[in-house]
């Protein structure tokens, strides 16, 4: 049993009251398992449909059709139980003003039926950094303080599968540091893991597979590596002061200075590197790197490479 089925899953907004609005269909027949054990990831660009579809998981909106379930317990039908299972970080700040840290995270025990979860407060506090505050009002703490909270609420019931919505967004170098040491080892004990992130390095590093969503239909649904392996260009990566010819701007992914040109082969690369010459375009620290998770993003999205689907005999595997 998968820990986590999206079973052809579809949602459309009715019209707004403006002249000539239409309803939008945020989700499109989207279908995936996430198995136990498994840290996976969902990525997409805004407005693809992924805070819908964690969403509905969470009981927080409606599928139009379609189905959703948390170890078997579908989310609609019998809510009590997948949400026992589930512990969701929501990616905005929410929080009581009124109470401490300890307080917040006891009541949020008490919504779980959980009256004796001291031992369990005490860990979660260590273990995201907040031992120091347990006693702070929520107004003093910092926002990457009230996530690590969040966090905390979140994983308060112990729940199988931890959803992370965000979870790094704004925050500091410590704080990722620190949620993806304490979330990695759940992950290793057992807990599966849904993780949506605009940091890309993150997926990489963490996702063992991956599901992209464009316009709210599935376009990738691949292992990590294979997704990588897959693509066959490499990166010619340079800095430059410096506008670039026509041919070669059409091509590159530029910010700042830095300039990032795919080539497919050595070939390639030599064209770049003489047109650049031609142009006189002034270059620094030019080197060349394989492509990583979001040049095999952007790509996908762009439509410029073929979507990567496991066969499902890998699909199932963590």
């Amino acid at each position: 049993m998968p820990a986590v089925s999206f079973q052809s899953v579809s949602k459309v907004y009715p019209a707004s009251g403006r002249p000539g609005a239409r309803p939008l269909q945020a989700l499109d027949h989207v279908s995936f398992d996430i198995e136990e054990g498994e840290f996976f990831g969902l990525l997409g660009p805004n407005g693809a449909g992924k805070t819908t579809l964690i969403s509905i998981l969470a009981g927080l909106a409606r599928t139009t059709s379609g189905s959703v379930k948390v170890h078997g317990h579908d989310v609609q039908a019998e809510f009590i139980e997948a949400r026992r299972h589930l512990g969701v970080v929501p990616q905005e700040l929410v929080f009581d003003p009124f109470f401490t840290v300890r307080e917040a995270l006891v009541f949020q025990s008490g919504y779980f039926g959980l009256y004796d979860n001291g031992a369990w407060i005490d860990e979660l506090l260590d273990g995201l950094g907040l031992a120091d505050k347990a006693k702070a009002n929520m107004r003093q703490l910092s926002g990457g303080m009230k996530r690590r909270v969040l966090v905390a609420q979140a994983l308060v019931h112990r729940p199988p599968v931890i959803v992370l919505d965000e979870p790094t967004a704004g925050v500091d170098v410590e704080l990722r540091q620190t949620l993806w040491h304490f979330v990695g080892d759940l992950n290793r004990k057992g807990h599966t893991v849904l993780l949506t992130t605009h940091y890309l390095e993150e997926a990489e590093a963490l996702c063992s597979r991956l599901a992209m969503l464009k316009q709210g239909k599935v376009i990738a649904l691949e292992r990590t590596s294979t997704l990588l392996s897959n693509a066959t260009s490499n990166i010619l990566h340079f800095k430059t002061d410096d506008e670039l010819p026509p041919a070669l701007a059409a091509l590159a992914r530029v910010t700042g200075r830095i300039v990032q040109l795919p080539a497919n082969d050595t070939a390639e690369i030599e064209r770049h590197l003489a047109a650049l010459r031609e142009a006189g375009v002034r270059v620094e620290d030019v080197e060349i790197r394989k492509a990583d998770l979001e040049d095999v993003f952007i790509a996908l999205m762009n439509g410029s490479a073929p979507a990567q689907k496991a066969p499902p005999a890998l699909e199932a595997a963590p």
